[in-house]
């Protein structure tokens, strides 16, 4: 897919420093074309290039703007406010699940981008500061469809295969995870908001390939699944953070991009994002490194809200007996490896403990409080963690922003599950909770969540793509 003119502006938060949000103005052109430069405080700003692919170039313009005041920035004629005062009353969004597995790109576009034509009405009506992208932005599951190497994915790959085929492979993957962009890119309300809205994203296996890190090792390890991963992240680094391997931005806490977890901070407020991805696989979901940052963000002092983005939800329903009785029934063990995506599986259990102490390290120290952000399920929802200090951790699930919801059945019966409850942290147990003005615990429905900073209170409102907003959860 090569668009026939030049899309964008993305913008994207590298970082914040010195009481300005540093951000990253991207631009998909054909070939042969350059994006003109673009105006903030009458100083113009030229686009670089920041990447080639075989049917669009990627360019960059990086600028400032005060972090305590609105600003705009001007392109092609045209002024896009930016709603960068983030130092009062803030309202954010925060969506998931972008896409589908099957047939995504010959979806209906006013069907398939609903929810972003109501954020896109909601922004105009009360602007957001921040869009949180909590995961599976693209769907790029049929991305291996079209090559000898890859066409089988993951059932069959080559166990040798020569490096030209390699080569072969790696352009066929990059074309066809541009096109997954582009065609985002291309559609009109998406492309006002993120124009408008500083984007923040966190990936997640689809971003990859279903089930990345919990396939066998034999298929994420082999050389075909290393092109895939290596492909898949040069895009996720250029389409989701307008940058590229080595120059990564400030607000990343590995620099050599082993992880891609990253953490912004600014006054009474505080966003976490760890890396469930890069370095997971079936026996683990972060290495070091990812570890090694979270620990010292739980041990820093920070007073204000901190939200912590987990892209697979962390507070959840006993999962572990329905992944004990899909290893014993044979039809249902090609869907053992969606078991082992959550934090709640067998295989991952000593690193669930050791993440939700981390909350609870956080929750619990003085004039801090922590809401987790999920997606991933598809459904909306929402969950409780009790504290000793008596103020309960909050996790807050919107799921998905494109992807249908499945059938109301399954919405019921991970509700029943839930009433089990759940411990894994002695005197912290688990609760699911149903969402303001909803009978069930689980909602089946396309949906995205907005957070409301008024003074020092803080409220979180899901918007249904039928229902419309629910009443506000005060967290």
């Amino acid at each position: 897919m090569t668009p026939d003119r030049i899309l964008g502006p993305l913008l994207i938060l590298d970082h914040i420093a010195d009481g300005r949000l540093h951000l990253a103005a991207l631009f998909a052109a054909p070939p042969g074309d350059t994006p003109g430069p673009l105006t903030v405080d009458d100083v113009h700003v030229a686009p670089v290039e920041l990447l080639c692919y075989p049917q669009v170039a990627l360019f960059r313009a990086r600028f400032s703007v005060p972090a305590d005041a609105p600003a705009a920035y001007v392109w092609n004629g045209e002024t896009y406010p930016v709603a960068s005062d983030l130092t009062g009353d803030l309202r954010l969004a925060y969506v998931s699940c972008n896409g589908e597995e099957h047939g995504d790109l010959d979806r209906d576009g006013a069907e398939r981008n609903a929810m972003w034509a109501c954020l896109a009405t909601q922004h105009r009506a009360r602007p957001f500061g921040l869009l949180l992208h909590g995961g599976d932005q693209v769907y790029a599951d049929e991305a291996t469809h079209g090559h000898p190497l890859s066409e089988d994915w993951p059932d069959k790959i080559p166990r040798d295969p020569l490096p030209h085929d390699l080569d072969d492979l790696r352009e066929h993957l990059r074309a066809r995870f541009a096109e997954r962009y582009i065609a985002q890119l291309q559609h009109p309300d998406y492309a006002w908001l993120v124009a408008r809205v500083p984007s923040l994203a966190q990936w997640d296996d689809h971003d990859i390939c279903d089930g990345w890190g919990s396939l066998p090792r034999s298929r994420t390890y082999s050389p075909v699944g290393q092109t895939l991963f290596e492909v898949a992240q040069e895009a996720n680094l250029a389409f989701q953070h307008g940058t590229v391997a080595g120059d990564l931005p400030a607000r990343f806490t590995d620099p050599k991009g082993y992880h891609l977890g990253w953490q912004v901070a600014l006054p009474g407020l505080r966003l976490l994002a760890p890396d469930l991805r890069s370095e997971r696989t079936r026996r683990q979901i972060m290495d070091d490194g990812g570890w090694t940052a979270m620990e010292a963000a739980a041990a820093a002092a920070f007073r204000g809200r901190t939200l912590v983005m987990s892209s697979v939800p962390l507070l959840g329903p006993r999962l572990s007996i329905l992944e004990a009785l899909m290893v014993l029934t044979p039809k249902m063990q090609k869907y053992e490896d969606d078991l082992r995506d959550q934090w709640q599986s067998r295989a991952h259990r000593e690193s669930w403990q050791r993440m939700l102490g981390l909350m609870m390290q956080m929750q619990e120290a003085d004039g801090q409080d922590v809401t987790l952000l999920s997606g991933e399920i598809h459904l909306a929802t929402r969950a409780e963690m009790a504290a000793h200090n008596g103020q309960p951790l909050h996790q807050l699930v919107a799921s998905g922003i494109t992807h249908r919801p499945p059938p109301r059945a399954w919405a019921r019966a991970l509700g029943a599950l839930s009433r089990l409850g759940q411990s894994p942290l002695p005197g912290h147990p688990i609760r699911i909770r149903r969402i303001p003005g909803q009978n069930l615990r689980y909602v089946a429905e396309r949906n995205a969540l907005v957070l409301e900073r008024q003074g020092e209170n803080w409220q979180a409102i899901w918007h249904f793509e039928h229902q419309g907003p629910a009443p506000a959860l005060e967290i």
